[in-house]
């Protein structure tokens, strides 16, 4: 954790006592001007030696302004003209001010960077500091988020928008393929499976979901529906053959494997230097690499088994209630 606002630099205070130095016939004007000749640094002219320019400048020497006790031998004359002592007409105290104060939307701010632990995401390490904020700081004091925990804040609703409507976008669009509901269904169940395996990837390497990996189960959605695919539209070809359910969804399984493999193993390839974090600038892009690698890895090796399994059910099911329908229409 780092902090920009830092009280490194001591200062000495010094007021002047305006009671006391009315009552003892001292102008806050002579205390000011005495001061200032002390600690000023004030010019009063200038001189030319050798062809040189020198500036005048009055002060007190280092070793009798070092200390706030060196006061006691300053002295000013009150208005009947005897000496008073210094020290009993200001207060002094120490203080410790930052040595540059930074400002955000205009107001005087302080930013804390830091980053989450290992396990821990964004977002909760977002509502940790949150919760801290409310315990710590009272109504004067106000928060905002900044680089990428104000783009993750931001943008979270958006993807889940954005996955949501990809979802929907790639059932409309493979009802209007198949011209059916029910075979797009089996299809989209290769979307959790995805999913699964991106976040097991994530876990396991030690990555956090965060907008980066979020981008990557999105792309998922478009990239794995494409096994289920290649498995529904051959088997309802090969079940057009003359094949029963069964057999057509073992086969289209069979004869599928290879372009299955093929395409992921591409896709796979190209998602490898973003994992690897390949290039300039890239190491923020790792979390996304991983989520398509893994969520690819694992729909491949699930696919061939979890689909051919629910074409089995759901068309059944669609079949047996079409021999109904008909029964019903004949009688």
């Amino acid at each position: 954790m780092d902090l920009d606002l830092k009280f490194n630099k001591p200062e000495l205070r010094i007021e002047i006592d305006r009671a006391k130095a009315r009552e003892m016939g001292v102008e806050v004007r002579d205390i000011a001007q005495t001061l200032q000749l002390l600690y000023g640094e004030q010019r009063f002219g200038y001189f030319i030696k050798d062809g040189k320019q020198y500036f005048v400048i009055g002060e007190a020497i280092r070793s009798a302004r070092d200390e706030p006790t060196d006061l006691k031998g300053i002295t000013v004359r009150n208005e009947a003209g005897e000496p008073v002592q210094l020290d009993n007409l200001v207060h002094t105290s120490f203080e410790s001010s930052p040595p540059q104060l930074y400002r955000y939307d205009r107001w005087a701010s302080a930013t804390f960077s830091a980053s989450p632990s290992p396990g821990v995401t964004i977002g909760e390490g977002i509502e940790a500091m949150r919760s801290i904020a409310d315990e710590v700081l009272d109504d004067t004091y106000s928060t905002s988020l900044a680089g990428v925990s104000k783009e993750f804040s931001e943008s979270s609703g958006n993807l889940m928008f954005a996955f949501l409507l990809a979802l929907v976008l790639v059932y409309l669009a493979l009802s209007a393929q198949f011209e059916s509901f029910r075979d797009p269904f089996t299809i989209m169940l290769t979307v959790p499976l995805a999913i699964g395996g991106a976040i097991l990837a994530l876990w396991l390497l030690g990555h956090t979901l965060n907008i980066f990996s979020e981008i990557g189960m999105i792309v998922l959605v478009g990239i794995v529906t494409k096994n289920g695919i290649l498995i529904v539209e051959f088997a309802n070809q090969r079940r057009l053959q003359g094949l029963s359910i069964r057999e057509a969804a073992i086969d289209a399984a069979a004869q599928r494997f290879r372009p299955i493999l093929m395409t992921s193993m591409a896709t796979i390839l190209g998602a490898l230097p973003i994992a690897l974090a390949l290039g300039g600038a890239s190491t923020s892009r790792i979390p996304m690499g991983v989520a398509i690698i893994g969520g690819l890895t694992f729909s491949l090796v699930l696919t061939l088994y979890v689909i051919p399994v629910l074409y089995t059910i759901i068309t059944s099911k669609k079949d047996k209630k079409l021999v109904e329908e008909k029964i019903r229409t004949d009688a």
